[in-house]
């Protein structure tokens, strides 16, 4: 899989990121909550991304 970043809310790499794949999805890098209390299934997990980055990616044109 090809992944290239496409927004962030800073420079470091351990910051929340959203990057594109080449197979047309996302991937979006945040903290796991561990106090979220929902049944997620063992395939899938959660992360928590500020609201910022969804702003940001919206201005830098990703969505």
């Amino acid at each position: 899989m090809k992944v290239t970043k496409r927004s962030s809310i800073c420079d470091l790499k351990d910051c929340p990121t959203i990057y594109a794949t080449d197979r047309g999805t996302l991937l979006v890098q945040g903290e796991t909550p561990p106090d979220h209390g929902l049944k997620i299934p063992a395939h899938e997990t959660l992360v928590e991304i500020p609201v910022e980055l969804i702003k940001k990616a919206i201005s830098d044109g990703l969505v």
